[in-house]
C-alpha cells in the first residue's frame, strides 16, 4: 500500500490536477467569480484543463521514467491526444449546444428543469492545461531519481 502511495505515476496525476483546479480557482477569484474552492475540484471547463494537465503529466513521467521508445509511453501520448481532442472538440460542442437551449427554454419561458451544461475547453485552454501538466510531471521525475 505505501509503494502505491508513494507511486511517483498516480503524484503526478494527482498534482497535476489538483494544480490546475488551484489555478482555475485563482483565475476565479481574480475575475470576481463567486466560487468556492471544493466547487473547483469539479468544474467543468475554463483555464487550465485539468484533463488536459493531468494525462500530459501522466505522459511526462511515463516518458522520462520508461522511455520515449516504451510501449507505455506510446499508450499514454494515444491516450493524451484523444483526452484533448475530446475536450476540445466534443465536449465543446455539445457544452455551446447545452447552453443554446438553456437560452431557447428561457426564450419560449419554457417551465422544465434547465438540464446540466458540461463546458469544454478552448484550445488555448487545453494547451495551458498541457503545459502545466508537461511541468508537474518534469518537476516530479527530478524529485524522485
Amino acid at each position: 500500500m505505501n509503494s502505491v502511495l508513494m507511486s511517483p505515476y498516480l503524484i503526478t496525476i494527482l498534482f497535476a490536477w489538483l494544480g490546475a483546479h488551484i489555478v482555475k480557482y485563482i483565475i476565479s477569484t481574480i475575475k470576481n467569480e463567486k466560487q468556492t474552492i471544493r466547487s473547483y475540484l469539479f468544474v467543468s471547463g475554463g483555464m487550465p484543463s485539468a484533463h488536459s494537465a493531468a494525462v500530459v503529466a501522466m505522459a511526462t513521467i511515463i516518458g522520462l521514467k520508461d522511455g520515449v521508445g516504451s510501449g507505455l509511453f506510446g499508450l499514454a501520448v494515444l491516450f493524451a491526444v484523444i483526452v484533448m481532442y475530446d475536450a476540445m472538440k466534443v465536449r465543446r460542442a455539445s457544452g455551446e449546444q447545452g447552453v443554446a437551449i438553456h437560452k431557447l427554454i428561457k426564450d419560449l419561458n419554457i417551465k422544465i428543469k434547465l438540464p446540466k451544461v458540461a463546458k469544454g475547453h478552448s484550445p488555448l485552454e487545453v494547451a495551458m492545461g498541457a503545459l502545466l501538466g508537461a511541468t508537474i510531471g518534469f518537476v516530479v521525475f527530478l524529485s524522485t531519481v
